[in-house]
């Protein structure tokens, strides 16, 4: 199995901490900045936050698809790190301008930025995830880069989070929007830098089985042909979702049933009928836990993103401090980065499984009780923020390495292997958790008769800011802690499939 060298583990890192000056910087303050800077109203935003989440249910699978197929001198993944981080950097310093536009123009103007940044975060995020799969054969080594690239991911989310507003404040000298717009700058020339590291530091060494009848150019028309089944759902999820009556529910509830009886017939197909695509599809469907890693990654983006994307309006109006959400930032990255790195060594000792069950309970139980935090205690607030937040950070480490697993024992029960596809059905449902975790914030306040451009409306919104902190987040990790009790890949079943695969490579005729 192999070991992987510390520097490769930190080049590696470091291609998370520039992705995530968007994901978990940028991002967390995008709510706000479209309420309170670029005037968006908050169903406005809302709906904008859940209609891209329609564009990534595409691109994202699709671009597995095609680093699956890639090969290039520097392998399948990498390559797509290098080209697609200069337009990454490029959209998140648009989706932070503020043109001189009118009303409808200006909301144009943001779903086109928006989609923008999606893609270009797609391009460059779901290679980079696969890349953890092909770097190492060894499970454990594999929780270890994971480990190492979620405190970097923190370590970057920490350098927005916490010095953003002060930057704004400090570029915009009270001109927000240019604050903003010049702050960009700044952290899009370090998101170049950091990622060309994790190009130039990384290798790919295993090596998929090799499909010689694989088409690329066939199997993406086989993908559009499918795409119906890949948007209805969204699309019914996301009508229910932002309506919530009966019409969208019923809506909702004919195109799952349609669905359920597309897979069944499709996984009782010979595979002599299926194209490439459907193999790939029937393999996914029939992965037991990869489709338990699914729903995990979907509730724990709700968890943690519902957390996030209040902490702006929950300092700015419920504590009165807009500055100090900054200051509770970069507490809460500091202990995710040691919550990161403490996630190999408590795997070790209580397995993958067993771990996340208990980090999602008490970190669900931690943030239930800001419900009973006194408006102000500032002290109250960060005590248990960083306490959750500890449990929190292991939740999306375990998830990564854990996607690593199912796609070893797809290819250890099918003899097939498609990790791009695997990672980039996990990035997309926690992008669409990330998306619907954003809009519930905004159609929560909403409820409450929030407008950010309108000071009266505040005070009446504030029991919906102490919601967002507690109770709403909180369910959704108690109904994850329940779902990962189903998950079937113990430590030892890891041990025996990479084992197995490992013989496999050498002697391809087992």
């Amino acid at each position: 199995m192999t070991r992987l060298p510390f520097s490769e583990k930190v080049g590696y890192a470091m291609g998370d901490a520039a992705a995530n000056l968007v994901w978990r910087g940028a991002l967390a303050y995008l709510a706000v900045f479209y309420t309170d800077t670029f005037g968006l109203t908050a169903a406005a935003a809302a709906l904008l936050f859940l209609v891209v989440r329609l564009s990534d249910g595409i691109t994202d699978i699709m671009v597995g698809m095609i680093a699956d197929r890639t090969n290039t001198r520097w392998g399948k993944f990498r390559p797509w790190i290098l080209w697609s981080t200069p337009l990454l950097g490029l959209f998140m310093v648009l989706c932070f301008t503020t043109p001189e536009l009118g009303d409808n123009a200006k909301l144009a103007y943001a779903y086109f930025t928006y989609i923008g940044l999606t893609l270009a975060y797609t391009l460059n995020n779901v290679p980079y995830s696969a890349l953890m799969g092909v770097m190492t054969d060894s499970d454990t080594e594999r929780t270890s880069l994971s480990s190492f690239r979620f405190a970097g991911a923190f370590l970057g989310g920490l350098l927005v989070m916490g010095f953003l507003p002060e930057l704004v404040a400090y570029f915009g000298d009270g001109d927000d929007a240019q604050g903003y717009q010049y702050a960009m700058y700044l952290f899009a020339t370090l998101l170049v830098t950091l990622m060309v590291i994790t190009f130039a530091t990384t290798k790919e060494r295993v090596e998929a089985p090799v499909n010689p009848d694989s088409n690329l150019k066939q199997e993406l028309w086989d993908l559009t042909k499918n795409l119906p089944f890949i948007i209805l759902p969204l699309l019914s999820m996301t009508l229910f979702f932002y309506y919530r009556e009966i019409y969208s529910g019923l809506f909702f509830v004919l195109v799952m049933s349609i669905m359920g009886i597309f897979i069944k017939n499709l996984v009782k197909k010979s595979p002599d009928d299926m194209t490439g695509t459907q193999r790939d599809m029937v393999d996914l469907l029939t992965n037991k836990p990869w489709l338990i890693l699914l729903g995990m990654g979907f509730l724990t983006m709700m968890f943690n993103g519902i957390k996030y994307g209040v902490i702006a309006y929950y300092f700015k109006y419920h504590v009165g401090n807009e500055l100090m959400a900054g200051q509770y930032f970069v507490a809460l990255l500091v202990v995710s980065i040691l919550g990161a790195l403490a996630t190999e060594h408590l795997s070790k000792w209580l397995g993958k499984k067993k771990l996340f069950i208990i980090s999602l309970l008490l970190s669900g139980i931690l943030t239930s009780a800001f419900y009973w935090v006194p408006q102000g205690n500032i002290t109250a607030i960060f005590v248990l923020g960083c306490s959750a937040e500890f449990f929190a950070a292991i939740m999306p480490t375990l998830f990564f390495t854990m996607l690593g697993d199912s796609a070893d024992y797809s290819e250890w029960k099918n003899k097939r292997r498609a990790t791009g596809l695997i990672y980039s059905a996990g990035t997309f449902v926690q992008k669409t958790g990330g998306g619907f975790a954003g809009a519930l914030v905004l159609v929560v306040l909403g409820s409450y008769g929030y407008n950010g451009m309108d000071v009266s409306t505040i005070e009446q919104s504030l029991p919906g800011m102490q919601l967002l902190m507690s109770w709403i987040p909180a369910a959704f990790a108690f109904i994850a802690a329940a779902l990962m009790c189903f998950y079937p890949l113990s430590s030892e079943h890891n041990k025996l499939i990479c084992s197995d695969l490992i013989n496999r490579r050498i002697n391809p005729q087992i």
